[in-house]
């Protein structure tokens, strides 16, 4: 499998990379999208996908970043599909750390690692330093999952949401960033209905991020949102009804 690599912001040695979809991935596998921040001589690795996709993504990512210097995993959640693929990031690297809710610090374990492994978030969020840099874990819980997390970087102005603007896109639609809003997100209206669990919880979400900055919105799953889509994906999440099941 062939994943590609795009800088969504840099300034000096602070950059974004999304390690971005692949088009040749077995249909089987829901498509993900990874991404990579570096500070300095580090890199943190968010939500670094499956075991299943571990060689394409290693493979993009050393083409941008010495993989010798990750020095750390943000796992959004517990999900296979975020970071099954953690016992072999730690096959190579095993001083690396992965930080993830307290809640799933006794069951990621279960994919690999030791106690050493893993930073256990409290519910309320917590500031991670990477080489100097600052980047904030903002609770994003029962969205979808009960114990999940966000992470924003103030300096790019970039919030890495997991799934939360997440879109199942039809075969051929591959871009990076969202370019028409009201097309993009039908795709999105089932997956976020079905998967975020708690009405009030994204209404906390949505009053809580509607008070930061933010340039680029980048989910797991599908396209980014950037400049005025970010707000309006915002607004529509905001009134739509989620944790609904018919049947």
């Amino acid at each position: 499998n062939v994943k590609k690599t795009e800088t969504i912001f840099q300034d000096g040695n602070h950059k974004w990379v999304a390690i971005v979809r692949d088009p040749d991935k077995p249909n089987y596998l829901i498509d993900t999208n990874e991404y990579l921040v570096t500070h300095g001589g580090q890199g943190m690795l968010l939500d670094p996908g499956g075991a299943e996709v571990f060689p394409a993504v290693f493979s993009a990512l050393s083409s941008e970043f010495d993989p010798s210097a990750l020095s750390a995993i943000f796992a959004s959640h517990q999900d296979p599909d975020i970071c099954s693929s953690l016992a072999l990031w730690l096959e190579f690297n095993p001083k690396m750390r992965c930080y993830v809710s307290w809640l799933w610090g006794s069951f990621i374990p279960h994919f690999g690692g030791t106690a050493e492994t893993f930073v256990n978030l409290p519910d309320e969020g917590a500031d991670i330093a990477l080489d100097g840099l600052t980047l904030r874990a903002v609770p994003a819980h029962y969205l979808h999952s009960s114990g999940n997390f966000h992470l924003y970087d103030k300096v790019a102005k970039v919030l890495f949401s997991g799934d939360v603007g997440a879109a199942l896109l039809p075969p051929g639609e591959y871009g990076l960033f969202v370019e028409n809003f009201d097309k993009h997100i039908r795709h999105a209206e089932g997956f976020h209905r079905r998967w975020m669990g708690s009405n009030e919880a994204k209404r906390r979400w949505c009053e809580r991020v509607s008070q930061m900055e933010i340039d680029m919105l980048c989910p797991q799953h599908g396209a980014i949102y950037q400049g005025a889509d970010v707000q309006r994906f915002i607004n529509w999440f905001d009134e739509l009804q989620v944790g609904i099941v018919n049947g």
